[in-house]
């Protein structure tokens, strides 16, 4: 059964930096967009970024623009979400999810994604 597993969530005072991790369990995939998504308690699930299968970004969330950033790495077959200069309204469950095969270069919309990890807690506070 295909899984995602998100790591590398905790507690980092503002200003830190985390490096969250999604790693499928069950499947490669080198060949789908993978999505980080957030949701603060509250508040709906927002998109954050994705990395498109060729490894062009989307930036979903303008509140992260120059702070965050998505990579990935095949051969471990992972992907990363880099958050640097993190904020108090940063803190959120932070998951990752898999697109629609064969989207190429580009990535699909937030409500495009089929398979979601469990999350990730990242708390932002001094």
């Amino acid at each position: 059964q295909l899984q995602l597993v998100e790591s590398g969530g905790g507690l980092v005072q503002p200003g830190g930096s985390l490096r969250l991790s999604c790693a499928p369990s069950g499947f490669t995939f080198h060949y789908y967009p993978i999505g980080w998504f957030r949701q603060a308690p509250g508040k709906e699930r927002e998109g954050v970024l994705c990395i498109s299968s060729s490894g062009g970004t989307t930036n979903y969330a303008d509140s992260v623009k120059g702070r965050f950033t998505i990579s990935r790495d095949n051969d471990k077959n992972t992907v990363y979400l880099q958050m640097n200069s993190l904020k108090p309204e940063d803190t959120a469950v932070y998951y990752c999810a898999v697109g629609p095969f064969g989207y190429g270069s580009t990535c699909p919309g937030v409500n495009e994604y089929d398979y979601w990890g469990q999350g990730t807690q990242v708390t932002v506070s001094s």
